[in-house]
Order: structure tokens, then sequence, then C-alpha cells
């Protein structure tokens, strides 16, 4: 029997685990961190089907890592679970209608992401059983993608240091390998206390802290002329001094995202920011204090993984989607802007491959891209990146949504719940089994990577958290 029929097989066996767990966890949709029910639920899973779980890592109650095997190659597979607010929304439904209002829904698809992600898990450890090749599975549980950086704390604790490869993937509306890069990213609160006072009557006794937080973003936005277009800072105010206009704002705080193509140019950023809040300080003469909440790296694409995934994913095909599926996809279609369905075409440009790849008249997408390697960075921040700068990291992106549903969105929210979602999850899952089959017998590709990923890093991987800061819990 060749390998990927023997994968296939093999998933057949787990699917109803894996897309049990799908379900769950799209249930759950539980808040970055705080992921209690979902992280007990994989624990639960990881026993039962013969793996060592270690709970707690780095300090995180809901991060874990399962093993299994003994020996070399050390396969790890990510796994993600954490939902976002405000996204809450009936399964399979392609109009906006929400299961309780201002909940969590899966609206990045994660419920999927860590799904898939354990199915390779247990279809390589089934795959070892069978031939009785050496090597160990690694599922690591990693929480708080969306807000927390959990794999960053495990990646800071060596908890990737003896891992020969790690695979991970993420619900998309196409399917490729991804050959990008993505933005670091740097998170910090910036608080001002002030001295309150009677606005009309002493107002000149006052400081106010919320001037401070202003004239901070004035200065950072005119700093935005003088920084690498390629660059993104984003604030948000967190606390804006209160409600009642005739008091001085003893105290206003302000969340700011910096980020850039390669940590250290986000790292430099960053550092201009902090001077632009210290004059604010100074004009306000208000006392300034900077909590440091999370970073993470940018993603380093293993080209040498990412070869054996590419060919992993070409035998493994696209999602078997159904004329069920195409008439699903059909209504949630409706409900997208134009400027959602010629995201699509624009996405492919970016990464370097003919618009054309996909036709404007595809619901859903079929077929694999080529794999489209580029220098540059696109999309959001991902803790992924922590991990590609201690151990080799490939990605896939599957298709679990029709083509054009816009990222972090209610529709995303339905359709991770939805059979279309599934049949992207089992893909996914076998490609990065099959990925990770290819790999148990090329010690020489795993050295090639590790080689590669030097030449990136020196070696040397700098957590972008300081020591002091723990997980924000």
């Amino acid at each position: 029997m060749k390998v990927k029929e023997q994968i296939d097989a093999l998933a057949a066996q787990n699917e109803k685990t894996i897309l049990d767990v799908s379900a769950r966890m799209w249930e759950f949709a539980e808040p970055g961190m705080k992921e209690y029910r979902s992280a007990e639920y994989y624990v639960k899973v990881l026993k039962n089907c013969g793996f060592a779980v270690e709970e707690g890592v780095s300090g995180i109650p809901t991060a874990f890592i399962g093993s299994w095997g003994q020996g070399k190659p050390v396969i790890g597979f990510l796994g993600e679970f954490d939902a976002l607010p405000g996204l809450s929304q009936e399964a399979s439904c392609p109009e906006r209608c929400e299961l309780s209002p201002g909940a969590y829904g899966q609206g990045c698809g994660h419920n999927n992401l860590g799904a898939g992600a354990l199915g390779a898990a247990l279809i390589l450890r089934d795959y070892l059983k069978e031939t009785g090749k050496s090597g160990t599975v690694r599922f690591y549980g990693c929480p708080g993608e969306e807000y927390g950086s959990g794999k960053v704390f495990m990646a800071r604790d060596g908890r990737f240091d003896d891992v020969d490869a790690c695979l991970t993937w993420h619900p998309n509306d196409i399917n490729h390998v991804v050959g990008s890069g993505t933005l670091a990213n740097i998170s910090a609160f910036f608080i001002f206390h002030g001295r309150t006072a009677h606005a009309a009557a002493t107002p000149h006794l006052g400081r106010s802290a919320l001037d401070a937080c202003e004239l901070m973003s004035v200065g950072v936005n005119y700093m935005r002329e003088h920084m690498p277009s390629d660059a993104r800072i984003h604030y948000a105010y967190k606390n804006a001094g209160g409600i009642a206009p005739n008091v001085v704002q003893d105290y206003a705080c302000v969340h700011y995202f910096v980020r850039a193509p390669k940590i250290k140019d986000a790292q430099a950023l960053y550092e201009r920011v902090k001077k632009v809040a210290q004059g604010a300080a100074l004009m306000t003469e208000t006392e300034l204090e900077i909590q440091f909440h999370e970073a993470l790296c940018d993603f380093l694409p293993s080209r040498t993984l990412d070869t054996v995934c590419q060919r992993a994913l070409e035998e493994v095909g696209a999602p078997a989607f159904d004329a069920e599926d195409e008439k699903l996809a059909e209504r949630f279609r409706l409900t997208f802007s134009d400027g959602d369905i010629e995201s699509v075409g624009k996405e492919i440009a970016e990464l370097g491959g003919d618009p054309k790849l996909i036709s404007e008249t595809e619901i859903l997408h079929r077929r694999v891209l080529p794999y489209l390697p580029v220098d540059k960075c696109v999309g959001g921040s991902t803790d992924v990146g922590d991990v590609s700068y201690c151990v080799p990291t490939s990605q896939f992106n599957i298709a679990t949504c029709a083509l054009g549903t816009p990222g972090h969105s209610w529709q995303l929210t339905a359709q991770s719940g939805s059979a279309i979602a599934d049949k992207g999850t089992m893909t996914a899952a076998k490609a990065m089994a099959l990925a990770a089959a290819k790999l148990l017998d090329a010690p020489k590709v795993l050295e090639e990577a590790r080689q590669e990923l030097d030449q990136k890093t020196g070696g040397v991987y700098h957590c972008p958290i300081p020591p002091e800061v723990g997980p924000s819990l």
C-alpha cells in the first residue's frame, strides 16, 4: 500500500474523533488564555488515545503538550482553539443570527485548526504503529493565539528545542502551502497619571491624563510619515478617564500594537513610540507608566519543509466539496461585499501568482495552488512566528469556507461549524500527516531545514517578551 493510501485509511479511522473535537471547540468558543473547557476536552481525548500529556505548560493553565512514541525525528503539530468576542453565530446559517448576543464565536476557525492538527497527530501515531518506524509525535495545545500569545511563552521556555519539524495549518478560502512571512507585533499599554481638578473653577490645578493620551496619538500619527511603509501601528483607548467632562481626568490608558516585517524592526519602532509617549507626558506634566503586554516574532517559512508539504498537499488534493456545500457557499457569498470577492485575486497577486489561478465564478476552491514563495509579509501576525524561530516550521492554508469570506466575521464563524469546514479540516489533517510521514524517512531533509533556519537566525532565538513579563491570564 502506498503511503498516501495508508494515510487516507488511517484518517478515515480517526475522522469521528477529529470532527467531534472540532464541533465541541466550536460550541465552547472560549476567550484566549481562558479556554478551560476546550483544554480539558483536548487533554481527555489525548489521554484516551495513549498520549502522555503535560498540562499547565509555561504557567498557562490552558497550555498542554501531548506526546506519543519515542526516538527521532520529533514531529510537532500546533493546535489552537481560542475564539473571538462578538462573533457568536448559528452554524451553517447564511444570515446574521447570534446564538448569544455579544458572546464569543469561532470567527477565525480555530476549532477546525486545532482539530485538524490533532487529527494529523493521531494519524501519524497510527502510521508509526503500523510501520514500526522510529519517531515521536507531539501535539502542542497552544492557547491565546488571538489574545495572549501562548506559543511565545512556550518558545521562551524551550518547549520546541528538541523538535525536528513543526507543522500547522490555518482555515482559509484557498488551498496552498504558505510561502510568505507575517508581521512581528508588539503590544503595550501606555498609562498616564495626572491630577484631577474642577475643569471650570480650577482647571489650572489639573494635569490631564486624557490630554497626554491624545497628544501621544497625535505624535504617533505624525510619525507615520517617517516610518517604513510596510510597518503598521494601531491603537485603541482602553480607559479615557471617565464620563464627566467637567472633571480633569487623572487617569487614562491607550493600547498600542506596533507591527513590522521583522521583529528587530518592530522593536526599533516601539522604542520610537515610547519616546513619543514620554514627550506627551512631559508636555502635560503627567506621569507615564508603560505595561508591556505581549509580543511575537514574524513567521519564517521553511523553504526546505515547504517543498515536502507542497508534494503532500498535491497528493492529498483539495477538499472534496459536494453540491450541497456549493449551494451553501453560494448563499454565504451573497452576503459578501464586492471588495471581499475581489480580495481573492488580490491576495494571489500579493503572493506573486496570477490572479487568474482562481476564476471569478468559483465559489469554493477545489484545486491546490502552486507554491508561491515571496520575501515579503502578507496578512497579520501570529505567534507561530516564534515557533518558526526555534524549529523549522511549515504552514498550510486549506479551504474551509467560500471564496472571499472575510476574516474575523460572523460568516466565517457560521462556516467554521459547517460541513464545508469539516471537509477542509480532514484535508488538512491528511496533508500534514502525509508530510510528516515523508519526513520520517528523510533525515537529510530535516538536517537541511535546520541549516536553513540557522542561516536565517544565527541559531539563536531571542524572545521578544522580557523575562519579567508573564502570561496575561
